[in-house]
């Protein structure tokens, strides 16, 4: 299991990587694109909140499928549901003990503009 936590220590994850750290990448949405973070894959069933459920902040806009989680004290990004996948998360590289997010340059960008669910309907 990797340790992920938030800058401040108040939340703590422990997850179960599907691919190591070669799964991650950085999303062009607007909400991504202003973030800036790097995430990797991670199962939904392979992830656990092991301290601080309760000082975790829930952000959603638009479908309100992708749900992005915050630590209310430092507000560091830890991990969120996939839109695409919400059998998903995308866990925050640099808030993996141990990861350089340098080290994994460059990362690859998916396109999170152009999601099926924001297709208008001619």
């Amino acid at each position: 299991m990797t340790k992920v936590t938030c800058h401040c220590g108040a939340v703590e994850l422990k997850v179960a990587l599907l691919d190591g750290l070669k799964s991650a990448c950085r999303c062009d949405c607007s909400f991504c694109m202003r973030r800036g973070a790097a995430a990797v894959t991670v199962a939904k069933h392979a992830l656990n909140v092991v301290k601080g459920a309760d000082n975790l902040a829930e952000y959603t806009w638009g479908t309100h499928i992708a749900k992005h989680y915050f630590c209310k004290t430092c507000g560091i990004y830890t991990h969120h549901q996939r839109r695409m996948d919400p059998d998903e998360y995308g866990v925050n590289l640099a808030a993996i003990e141990g990861a350089y997010v340098p080290d994994h340059d460059p990362i690859a960008w998916v396109d999170g503009i152009n999601h099926p669910s924001d297709a208008k309907s001619g």
